[in-house]
């Protein structure tokens, strides 16, 4: 008869306004993974535990009240696999003493240690971050960096591991952060059929940016032009030169080229070749799509044409991008974009 595997031990740290996804995101991540492998093989390989120092309720950010077990009864018989500290308000008191001094004693005694968003400041204050590479929220990412000048703080990831501690982004890069872990346990196969349960997009990657091209530029627009970047994202492979694009925001070309620099920071050019190549580095991590069926898909025309935006916007070719980020193996087809055979490519113009 076959030795089943004892769960592993993940604990959600709480405490009073923290914020409420950066606990309930990884907790409902973990908790959909254990489910599927309990249907598909019989065994669970999580227990979940939200625990705090007193114990008791405490309220999150939000006004929600949670139920903690006392965080002074672990490890108990069962010692901690993995713990993950939320984040919350950064003021003076961010660096919870008495928080930190259990982060500091149980450390040792865990195989991980996490954070999600401004949770890094905890872990910093625990010493558990000196010397090594972080990321936090990328607005905390300045005061993280000035507090603590030992840590390497990089604020343009979603999630950073300098083994055995791992940092995450801020507020819904907790999930990313715990599929990651669930793909370091249990494979790729069980980490996207959770990301299907919890009907996730696509999955982040700890090296991308916290925010999308489009984001950022809509953000930077002040909403001006943000029906106009959703249209962008869904034409990346037809021509948007200024002039189309113009003729889509009801402008005269000269009005739109001058209205959108002056709104968003950058020309409509930029911005299009920005989404352009995020949506390749999708394709690159998620996708065995060829360099040339990316290209085409994604308005870059060619494949050299596709080396030359990598090597100008990321510094490396796009082969080597794959090989650092790619997510699996598998035979899935490009996420979130039409496949080439579905939409011809047209010649881009210089906008």
């Amino acid at each position: 008869m076959a030795t089943r595997t004892k769960p592993k031990l993940i604990c959600l740290l709480a405490f009073d306004n923290a914020n409420v996804l950066d606990i309930a995101g990884p907790l409902e991540a973990f908790s959909q993974a254990a489910r599927f492998c309990k249907a598909r093989t019989g065994e669970v390989p999580y227990q979940l535990v939200v625990g705090s120092v007193a114990g008791g309720t405490i309220e999150t950010s939000a006004g929600l009240g949670l139920m903690t077990r006392r965080l002074r009864s672990f490890p108990g018989k069962r010692p901690i696999d993995t713990f993950i500290v939320p984040g919350g308000r950064v003021d003076d008191r961010s660096e919870r003493q008495d928080l930190v001094g259990w982060i500091r004693s149980a450390a040792p005694r865990t195989r991980r240690v996490c954070s999600v968003c401004t949770g890094a400041f905890p872990l910093a204050a625990a010493g558990l971050l000196a010397g090594r590479r972080a990321t936090t929220h990328w607005a905390a990412a300045p005061l993280l960096a000035k507090r603590y000048p030992e840590i390497t703080v990089e604020p343009d990831r979603i999630f950073v591991h300098d083994p055995p501690v791992w940092t995450s982004a801020g507020i819904s890069a907790g999930i990313d952060l715990a599929l990651a872990l669930i793909e370091d346990d249990l494979g790729h196969f069980v980490a996207m059929e959770t990301a299907k349960r919890l009907v996730i997009f696509l999955r982040r990657q700890g090296g991308q940016a916290q925010f999308s091209t489009a984001l950022a530029a809509q953000s930077a627009a002040d909403g001006k032009f943000t029906r106009l970047h959703a249209w962008m994202a869904e034409r990346l492979d037809e021509d948007l030169c200024v002039e189309r694009l113009a003729a889509t925001a009801r402008m005269s070309p000269r009005t739109f080229a001058r209205a959108y620099l002056a709104s968003v920071g950058s020309t409509p050019a930029r911005t299009v070749e920005a989404m352009r190549l995020e949506a390749a580095c999708r394709a690159l991590e998620t996708t065995q799509l060829s360099l040339k069926e990316i290209a085409g898909a994604n308005g870059f025309g060619d494949e050299q044409n596709l080396r030359r935006a990598f090597l100008r916007r990321k510094g490396v070719a796009p082969l080597d991008y794959r090989a650092r980020f790619a997510i699996g193996s598998g035979p899935a087809r490009a996420v979130g974009r039409p496949s080439p055979k579905r939409r011809g490519t047209r010649p881009t113009r210089k906008s």
